[in-house]
């Protein structure tokens, strides 16, 4: 199995985690419950304030320690400032058209920006790659101590109250 498959397979599960926070379906009377990532990758990508200009496609899409989607890749060769942007989760929807054939099942993506806005976005290049993995394996080790921690004083705080109870209940 290619890693490509294996990649698109893993983000077919967690696309819907992706849906489910509001970025995926902004349609949320036509729920679908499972949606391809293999049909969003080279989903063509429309500008919000012009939604009849394409302005290029889906290049990649940029999953998270937990699988979910943090950003896609969108190759703007629409654009005056061509090249491939990093548009984060929150900054773009995807709109869908249900069929019941996978083969005709069609996803628009639309950038929540103005073209200027998009040019001032990151530049998907392996320097952007090297430092955005960086940072959030730094954020997401912190997450897992801090829950650690919290999780720590939450037993401690539980075992005091408790003994606190149970000295109350001896006296």
């Amino acid at each position: 199995m290619s890693m490509k498959t294996r990649l698109l397979g893993m983000t077919l599960v967690t696309v819907t985690t992706f849906g489910a926070t509001g970025a995926m379906a902004a349609d949320t009377n036509n729920v679908q419950g499972l949606y391809s990532a293999d049909e969003l990758m080279d989903a063509d990508v429309y500008l919000k304030s012009d939604s009849n200009r394409e302005i290029g496609d889906v290049e990649d899409i940029l999953l998270g320690e937990d699988m979910s989607v943090q950003a896609i890749v969108i190759d703007a060769e629409g654009l005056d400032n061509e090249g491939n942007y990093v548009i984060k989760k929150g900054d773009f929807t995807v709109q869908t058209s249900p069929d019941d054939n996978l083969d005709n099942i069609e996803y628009r993506v639309t950038v929540d920006m103005d073209e200027k806005a998009i040019a001032e976005q990151p530049q998907y290049t392996n320097d952007w790659w090297q430092s955005s993995k960086a940072q959030a394996a730094d954020a997401w080790d912190h997450t897992k101590k801090g829950a650690q921690s919290a999780w720590n004083s939450t037993k401690s705080a539980t075992a005091n109250l408790l003994d606190s109870a149970s000295d109350a209940i001896d006296n």
